[in-house]
């Protein structure tokens, strides 16, 4: 079981970081097309169909790798002060009522959807020459899956924590930048950078950079 969530928790978290690299093709693509268009005078009608499939496809396939990281925004202001068998039974029976019937909507109105947009080739009708669409389609169904499978992992952890009494350990990713760790790994303290503060204030007070 144990190797069975884990390679849920890999695949997902290799699907979110590949994935993740739409961003830089996007960033790339908005910024040919502005230069393009400003500069070479030379606007190109698919370019809205192709930036909206891009970043369509980047939110999508990056909710189960979310999930996983339990990076998810969450209406926490009395959660985070449960215990952690109290959280994990909340969890567990929001992932029951509401999460899994949705994701299972999703991807099974997804798949018929997707089916229907190949069956007839389906391009973008939103400007002229649109290109072809299925292939972002196709995309529904395989986001579900992704979350529907992810969701079953993170009912096994809600279960170990109404057992252990504690949430289990996850592997890690990319996190925020957490400024006291920060610190501690440089070997500055809060009062160091106020005095650093207080000496760039003063010297800019009196016209001197030192």
């Amino acid at each position: 079981m144990q190797k069975i969530l884990a390679f849920i928790d890999r695949f997902n978290t290799w699907i979110g970081q590949l994935f993740g690299w739409l961003i830089l093709a996007l960033t790339l693509f908005v910024s040919f097309e502005v230069f393009s268009r400003y500069v070479l005078s030379n606007p190109h009608a698919w370019a809205f169909d192709m930036m909206n499939m891009l970043y369509g496809s980047l939110f999508m396939m990056a909710g189960a790798y979310t999930l996983s990281k339990n990076g998810h925004v969450r209406g926490d202001v009395l959660y985070g002060f449960f215990p952690p068998r109290l959280q994990a039974g909340l969890d567990l029976v929001l992932y029951i009522l509401f999460f899994i019937p949705g994701v299972v909507a999703m991807f099974w109105a997804g798949y018929y959807f997707a089916a229907e947009s190949w069956a007839i080739m389906e391009h973008s009708n939103i400007t002229a020459n649109g290109p072809p669409i299925y292939p972002f389609k196709a995309i529904i169904p395989l986001a579900g899956l992704c979350l529907l499978l992810q969701s079953f992992v993170e009912m096994v952890y809600c279960v170990r924590c109404l057992r252990d009494g504690k949430w289990p350990s996850r592997d890690k990713d990319v996190e925020e930048v957490d400024v006291d760790k920060l610190m501690d790994m440089v070997d500055v303290n809060s009062d160091d950078i106020k005095k650093l503060d207080a000496f760039v204030k003063v010297g800019g007070k009196k016209g001197s950079p030192t």
